[in-house]
């Protein structure tokens, strides 16, 4: 079996600092460190993960919280992209991931995290932040980063909301449109950023919204969007353009707005939101909003780990991602008397 005293001696450094390499510490240079651990990988070298454990008293395993109210798991392209960028960033600093998961032997969450002797916790998404059981994880002392939601000192990764509906609100003013729907999604932080920059930006511009304009739906739920959609286009004074909350949502109002026999954007105009590959292979082209969740993934990862390896001096902290706007061809370009 290759120790740590091979790679040393392969490298011509010392063992400490082959210690040091591999497990990223701040004093070492970053041609030393690519040099242990490459050397280490092509000498098949394998850590003594009990030894690690003993030094560090850390195990070097990070859980994962995971569920979403449509039940979709991990083909939601939104959460299962964070949750690989993280995995992936994790695993390139020596940690584990693994999903934490209550139920298996009736424990809470806070339970089950000592139980699994997990590091720290990131809860990627969440069904219910009132539950106890993730209020219990929230207050307790394992170090735990949010995506997309403010808990009282935690880190937060935080996506672009209000800065991404700002962003297609202000493109589809330019195209001309003022009579805007939109199907916003189930209550939550993050509806509820986006619904709010929806309404302040139809006030900045003199918009009144009728009530009738504005539907909650499960995000993800085709049917419930399709529905909806056929709601809004039998409307006295139905929308130029709809918003949906996100573009696999939007598939559903797209489908509906063609059971009617309507073209899009002929007929009326389309917005997704979050950046799907899918959407960008639809005919027309769809326009959405796209997060950034690879870097919303490693900086979940990264900001973690800072905590777990420096809790003395590191501060929980506020921390959002910008996407940016993907214009398509589902927003007609309407003319100042339309």
């Amino acid at each position: 079996m290759v120790s740590m005293k091979d790679v040393a001696a392969a490298c011509g450094v010392s063992v400490a600092t082959v210690s040091k390499a591999l497990s990223n510490h701040r004093d070492i240079g970053e041609r030393t460190r690519k040099l242990v651990k490459e050397t280490a990988e092509q000498m098949g070298y394998l850590p003594n993960q009990s030894a690690r454990y003993l030094k560090t008293n850390r195990s070097y395993n990070i859980g994962v919280l995971f569920e979403d109210a449509a039940g979709s798991g991990l083909t939601h392209d939104f959460f299962s992209g964070v949750l690989q960028s993280l995995k992936k960033t994790a695993e390139a600093r020596g940690y584990d991931v693994s999903f934490l998961n209550s139920t298996s032997l009736d424990m809470s969450y806070v339970d089950r995290a000592r139980y699994r002797g997990f590091d720290g916790v990131a809860i990627v998404c969440c069904l219910d932040y009132d539950n106890p059981k993730v209020a219990e994880l929230l207050r307790s002392s394992i170090k735990v980063v949010t995506i997309d939601y403010l808990a009282n000192n935690r880190t937060a990764i935080l996506s672009g909301n209000t800065e991404g509906m700002h962003s297609l609100m202000d493109y589809l003013f330019s195209m001309g449109h003022t009579k805007i729907a939109y199907i916003c999604g189930d209550s939550n932080s993050v509806t509820r950023q986006r619904l709010a920059a929806y309404y302040r930006s139809m006030e900045e511009h003199g918009i009144t919204v009728p009530d009738e304009y504005v539907r909650p739906a499960l995000y993800r739920d085709l049917t419930k969007a399709y529905e909806l959609t056929e709601e809004l286009l039998k409307l006295k004074d139905p929308p130029t353009c709809i918003l949906y909350p996100d573009d696999v949502a939007c598939f559903g109002g797209i489908n509906a707005i063609r059971a009617n026999g309507l073209a899009i954007p002929e007929d009326i105009s389309v917005v997704g939101y979050d950046g799907v590959k899918a959407a960008q292979y639809e005919e027309p082209r769809l326009t959405t909003y796209g997060q950034n969740i690879e870097e919303m993934g490693r900086e979940a990862a990264l900001r973690l780990i800072e905590e777990i390896e420096h809790p003395m001096t590191t501060v929980p902290g506020i921390h959002t991602v910008s996407g940016h706007l993907m214009e398509g061809q589902t927003v007609k370009r309407l003319s100042p008397f339309a």
